[in-house]
């Protein structure tokens, strides 16, 4: 294998990371009211359990506004009579209406108070209807600096998407911008000029001619979705369609593209059903049959939008044509194809509930690519993948953020949450119990929001291994393990260093040409050994350094 670190991937990376470093740094000195009423679980949301969104909304490319409302259902949980409702600026409500009534509200920077006449019983199920409208956020650098990309394809005409991971989906339209509660079910409508096509999630209802010219396209999610997953995508799409014959059925899969593009797409999104045959295998059924499997072409380069996953690695494999592991493997296949549909697992059915736990998303997504690496070319080569993307790990922060304000943590949490799970996955050592843990997860937690703790509770549970110094060493600090040791006397005399109190991770070894096991803590052990001279190798495997004392 030709080996080279594309500068592409190292960049962003390195970007990613540095962009979130800049929000720790940030954080650790001042955190703001309005980081607190979007990051938190406030009272004003936290008495309504959010049950079905309409939104109905007209995308005007020519002067960039977005207008409309969405109808929000929920169910009263305890007497309330104020709701925070999530709009950013420049973004404006309009108005807010319950039966018909028009109801006051108040604006704090981007969050509205709307107050409620109707008494709010407990059980009752109610709605109101929040009108909207003006020019959204430009996005800068999406996915990572988001909003809505505002563009032409090269014949000229529009070519429009949304996408707004960390930023909040009420940066286009009014919602309930919290990630611990998500919406069951929801009607997307997306009025558009007449020779464009909307594509959002779920499955296509109908389309409707209007009398202006324009269209309408009806889309229905028919499972819980979060707020973030949800996008808009417009442009002179074309469209190909192919069945996934899956562990429960039929999976419609269908590929949205721009006009000149459908040929090479054809080819190139060869890759969706190689990763979804390899990706049941190792997480069980792709959780949205209902909504159907899309890839939609977009003017940035992807985001994993539930059951509308978006693309634009210009039909290339790997990272716009480089290998983040220096490897080769990485040129195997293309990594916004596999890593954002990977998502569909970890971060659409299994969600954090707070951002801060972003790890969950990204450290198993980013695992999955050497998954789909050793279901098609072997361990061997899926472990050299993961090893290979070590080399931009900064080991700055940590990989959890800080709560209830809405900060995730490190950008590490993509290669060095990978190594993690890798690391586990060795100290398992039993690839059936492993891979029942990936499904497990995925069954356990099916179309749910989690913490943190109950992903590690649930690993260490089913593996029957208490993992809660290996998650608190390598999620909670920067540090790196380190395996100190040292030969004398006929002894082999080890310990842990640089990692918190009690950490206990089991290692392996070869000693002296021989595979074994030992099990190291922060206090010094030893171990007899007949050789005087003797040789010691670490497996690589292990998300560790070492160092002998005795050189």
């Amino acid at each position: 294998m030709k080996k080279y670190v594309g500068s592409v991937i190292i960049a962003f990376l390195i970007g990613f990371a540095a962009n979130a470093q800049g929000l720790m740094n940030k954080s650790e000195t001042i955190f703001t009211h309005q980081d607190t009423l979007r990051g938190s679980i406030t009272k004003e949301r936290a008495w309504w359990d959010l049950k079905y969104y309409h939104l109905d909304i007209k995308v005007n490319p020519a002067d960039r506004t977005i207008t409309g409302s969405n109808t929000v259902r929920y169910t009263v949980l305890t007497e309330n009579n104020k709701m925070q409702i999530d709009l950013q600026e420049p973004m404006k409500i309009t108005k807010v209406t319950q039966n018909g009534k028009e109801l006051k509200f108040e604006r704090d920077g981007n969050a509205f108070f709307i107050t409620l006449t109707e008494n709010q019983k407990v059980g009752e199920t109610k709605e109101i209807i929040v009108s909207f409208g003006g020019v959204p956020k430009e996005a800068v650098r999406p996915p990572w600096d988001g909003g809505i990309t505002w563009q032409k394809d090269k014949n000229g005409k529009d070519f429009i998407a949304s996408s707004c991971q960390g930023l909040g989906a009420s940066v286009w339209w009014p919602c309930k911008d919290h990630m611990y509660d998500e919406v069951e079910n929801m009607l997307i409508s997306v009025n558009v000029p007449g020779h464009l096509t909307d594509v959002s999630n779920g499955r296509l209802q109908s389309v409707k001619k209007q009398k202006d010219g324009t269209k309408t396209f009806n889309w229905y999610v028919s499972n819980p979705i979060n707020n973030y997953g949800i996008n808009i995508n417009i442009g002179d799409y074309v469209n190909f369609s192919e069945k996934f014959k899956g562990e429960k059925g039929d999976l419609d899969c269908n590929y949205y593209v721009l006009r000149d593009n459908l040929e090479i797409a054809k080819k190139h999104f060869q890759d969706a059903p190689k990763m979804l045959k390899a990706f049941e295998n190792w997480f069980g059924p792709y959780p949205f049959y209902e909504d159907s499997y899309k890839l939609v072409e977009v003017p940035y380069l992807g985001m994993e939008h539930q059951s509308s996953v978006t693309y634009g690695n210009d039909y290339q494999n790997g990272y716009k044509g480089n290998d983040m592991s220096g490897t080769g493997w990485g040129l195997k296949f293309d990594y916004i194809i596999i890593h954002e549909s990977g998502h569909e697992w970890f971060a659409n059915n299994i969600t954090y509930k707070d951002i801060a736990d972003m790890w969950i998303h990204e450290s198993f997504t980013t695992y999955s690519e050497s998954l789909f690496i050793e279901y098609y070319y072997g361990k061997d080569a899926a472990n050299e993948y993961i090893r290979g993307i070590r080399k931009v790990i900064t080991n700055k922060k940590p990989i959890i953020g800080y709560y209830d304000v809405n900060v995730e943590g490190s950008g590490d949490m993509y290669p060095k949450g990978a190594n993690i799970i890798h690391t586990i996955r060795q100290v398992i050592n039993d690839d059936a119990k492993f891979k029942s843990i990936l499904r497990g997860l995925n069954s356990t937690f099916y179309h749910q929001t989690v913490t943190t703790k109950q992903i590690e509770d649930y690993i260490s549970k089913e593996s029957g291994i208490n993992l809660s110094p290996v998650f608190n060493q390598y999620l909670r600090t920067a540090q790196v393990p380190t395996f100190e040791y040292y030969f004398k006397n006929q002894k082999l005399v080890y310990h842990w260093i640089n990692c918190v109190e009690n950490f206990d991770l089991p290692l392996k070894v070869t000693l002296n040409g021989v595979e074994t096991w030992l099990k190291p803590t922060t206090d010094w052990k030893a171990e007899n050994i007949k050789e005087d001279k003797s040789t010691l190798v670490v497996d690589k495997n292990f998300y560790v350094t070492e160092f002998n004392i005795t050189n």
